[in-house]
């Protein structure tokens, strides 16, 4: 780069969580592949998680550096270190760590008056951000980490009085490109009534327009009538930059992407290579969702009862021989060894649904789940717990037909717990996204949307096009070095 040339600065601000931070880092590779300087802001702990990642980034040639903030969390009544979402435990937590996120905004107008960069990328849980950047002239976009159904539902919620909802009459959502319905334990109680959480949703939304734009980690192709709905009908302007994710092109990459996996990811992918082609089934909940004993239980005996080899991921450390796990059946690694595999912590999930083995993913629905599902053109069986979760259920059941329900009818917003899922219902849908009647069709159909996917991301692509344009939009383009 000639001397003379400034290199164009971009700062990214994520949400103290995995589901993310984990899509921020692929976006700051992203706009770093296209020769723009990227710097990633956190608290230490989320930083450390992540080094890895960052460090790989590095190496492969990305300019992404990072920046630290101290957590607030012993002056809002967290226990101290307390820094990611999926450390808290109660919705009297999270409203603390949400107002946590808010004491850090002298620490960022410090880091931009310092820094300067050309743009700031914050999370929608910052909505403050907007204004703080508004100080220096810096333009500021918000990232959702969640697609375009989800963000139109989502507003049109907001303008619903939605304190006459009823568990036994459904919601019904009108103007959007497909009907509409939740139950009214489907939404959250803070948004039924006026709160501090449901202000803050408030004053999220209302960051959208106040912003330069929004950034979504979807392509055109998947829902393009959600798209236009939210850039046309409510007027948001927006651009489709995913699957982030394929900015990964090795193994390696692709594996550690998050914390560091319980399980080698050569290990894993040697165990999948011993079976045949969609023979597997992969069961995962994300970070944020947790179990308690009795319904990981069920989920034991479910996948047992079903006679379908599998992967499944659970969030507890290995007890020593002395502790008995009770959230096993006894016996149970025994009798499924060498048809299941159960990992413990942090798996390599991306690598996971992409083998050849893999035939279909058990999911709470989260976005990047669901994504990285999509792309790697696994069906799967719903199983959501809260917030959009439920809507990308819909999307991926309804309006795609690449899902089975692990339960049919309403489910209820379950953050920190909910109702028990039986066994029979595991059961039931993972054979019958498996080996059921409908398996092979829907298999068909998530194929050639992963194909779109990735044609998506590639030169000429929707969402090549949209970042192209952003960066054009930005002003960055003229300093940028041509796409390799």
């Amino acid at each position: 780069m000639d001397e003379k040339t400034i290199q164009p600065h971009i700062f990214f601000f994520p949400y103290m969580s995995h589901g993310h931070m984990i899509p921020t880092i692929d976006m700051a590779k992203l706009f770093a592949s296209k020769g723009i300087k990227t710097t990633i802001i956190s608290t230490p702990h989320n930083l450390s998680l992540f080094s890895k990642a960052i460090e790989r980034s590095k190496l492969s040639g990305f300019e992404i550096g990072v920046l630290a903030l101290k957590f607030p969390a012993v002056e809002v009544g967290l226990p101290e270190g307390c820094e990611s979402a999926h450390m808290v435990e109660t919705q009297e937590e999270l409203q603390k760590f949400l107002k946590a996120t808010t004491l850090l905004d002298q620490q960022l107008e410090q880091l931009l008056k310092d820094h300067q960069p050309n743009c700031l990328v914050a999370d929608i849980f910052f909505p403050w951000a907007t204004d703080v950047a508004a100080k220096f002239g810096i333009p500021r976009l918000v990232f959702h980490g969640t697609n375009f159904i989800s963000l139109c539902v989502s507003h049109h919620l907001m303008k619903m009085d939605l304190s006459i909802v009823s568990d036994s009459e459904p919601l019904v959502i009108l103007n959007l490109p497909h009907e509409h319905k939740l139950a009214g334990n489907q939404i959250s109680d803070f948004m039924k009534q006026e709160s501090e959480l449901r202000s803050f949703a408030k004053a999220a939304a209302e960051s959208e327009w106040k912003s330069h734009g929004v950034l979504v980690n979807s392509f055109y192709e998947l829902e393009p009538a959600y798209a236009d709905h939210y850039r046309n009908f409510l007027g948001i302007k927006a651009w489709h930059i995913g699957p982030t994710f394929l900015c990964n092109k090795e193994i390696e990459d692709k594996a550690n992407r998050g914390p560091k996996a319980s399980l080698d990811e050569h290990e894993c992918l040697n165990w999948l290579s011993s079976k045949e082609p969609n023979s597997v089934i992969y069961v995962s909940f994300g970070s944020v969702v947790k179990f308690d004993d009795a319904q990981l239980l069920e989920i034991a005996l479910g996948l047992e009862a079903s006679g379908q080899q599998f992967i499944w991921v659970v969030k507890k450390e290995k007890s020593d021989q002395e502790n008995k796990e009770d959230w096993l059946p006894e016996g149970f690694e025994d009798r499924v060894e060498g048809r299941g595999l159960v990992i413990r912590g942090w798996a390599p999930q991306v690598p996971i649904l992409e083998h050849q083995a893999t035939g279909g993913f058990v999911t709470h629905c989260g976005w990047n789940s669901t994504m990285e599902a999509v792309t790697a053109g696994v069906p799967v069986a719903t199983w959501p717990a809260f917030a959009d979760q439920f809507y990308n259920e819909k999307l991926v059941t309804e309006i795609l037909g690449i899902g089975v329900r692990v339960v049919e009818g309403a489910k209820k917003w379950a953050r920190f717990g909910g109702n028990r899922v039986k066994k029979e219902n595991i059961e039931k849908a993972v054979t019958e996204v498996m080996v059921g009647k409908d398996a092979e069709e829907m298999r068909s159909r998530a194929k050639v949307l992963g194909e779109m996917a990735r044609k998506s991301a590639e030169e000429g692509g929707s969402s090549y096009k949209d970042l192209n344009a952003l960066i054009q939009e930005l002003g960055l383009h003229s300093i940028a070095p041509p796409q390799s």
